[in-house]
């Protein structure tokens, strides 16, 4: 079979259903819990005979009961999170089950450790309305070090095209645990240079350090609120 459950991971902070910080594993759910919405994720792609990368969306209420979204079939933005908590190379296992060839890792040889966090860097200027910013970028200038990750297409001298999602980099982050992954990740975002574009980095330093984001007091409709404070 080619369906294990990787993760539970948590979609911490949306703004009009678009994801901008994603994390896991998520913070404030018991291993019990976790391990239930995985096995049904996986329950639900083995009955369907699918093979191949897919995520399983599910919402989680105050009582921990969860209900499914939906089913994409395909990598998915965030997979860099699953990646760095569990080392398994994804799209590696996505090109060995496509050529016919079982996974490489089995469900008991799964493990999560540690804590890891991702921002999405869109080229949007979040004080105006996250207005797209398409243009010339003259400086890109990546952070590194360890537990320190950047996904990215984007160069200096890259023109941002007016046609696309504005969505520009990936910086993820990994830490032993969750405190560390968030200054890990705030230590990396201040390292982060692109300009002269505007760039969704500078909200997502307020966002990590708000207090309902350190304490996990949110919900989907968090950033929504926040912004408008």
């Amino acid at each position: 079979g080619h369906a294990i459950h990787l993760y539970n991971r948590d979609c911490t902070s949306q703004r009009r259903h678009q994801k901008l910080i994603e994390e896991g594993p998520a913070p404030g759910v018991e291993d019990a819990i976790r391990d239930q919405v995985c096995e049904s994720a996986a329950t639900l792609v083995r009955n369907a005979g699918y093979s191949g990368a897919a995520t399983v969306e599910f919402l989680m209420d105050q009582s921990h009961q969860f209900y499914m979204l939906e089913v994409n079939t395909r990598v998915q933005v965030e997979h860099p999170v699953t990646e760095l908590i569990t080392g398994v190379d994804i799209v590696k296992e996505s090109i060995r089950v496509a050529a016919g060839e079982p996974l490489s890792v089995s469900q008991d040889e799964v493990e999560i450790r540690g804590h890891a966090i991702e921002c999405r860097v869109n080229a949007e200027d979040p004080d105006r309305g996250f207005m797209p910013q398409p243009g010339l970028i003259d400086t890109f200038s990546a952070p590194g070090g360890m537990g320190v990750r950047v996904d990215t297409h984007v160069r200096p001298g890259y023109r941002i095209p007016p046609n696309y999602d504005s969505m520009i980099g990936k910086l993820i982050v990994h830490g032993r645990d969750r405190d560390e992954a968030i200054r890990r990740m705030a230590s990396a975002i201040q390292e982060f240079q692109i300009g002269p574009i505007c760039t969704t980095l500078p909200l997502h330093s307020r966002l990590l350090a708000a207090k309902p984001f350190l304490s996990h007091d949110f919900d989907i409709h968090w950033v929504e609120r926040f912004l408008e404070q």
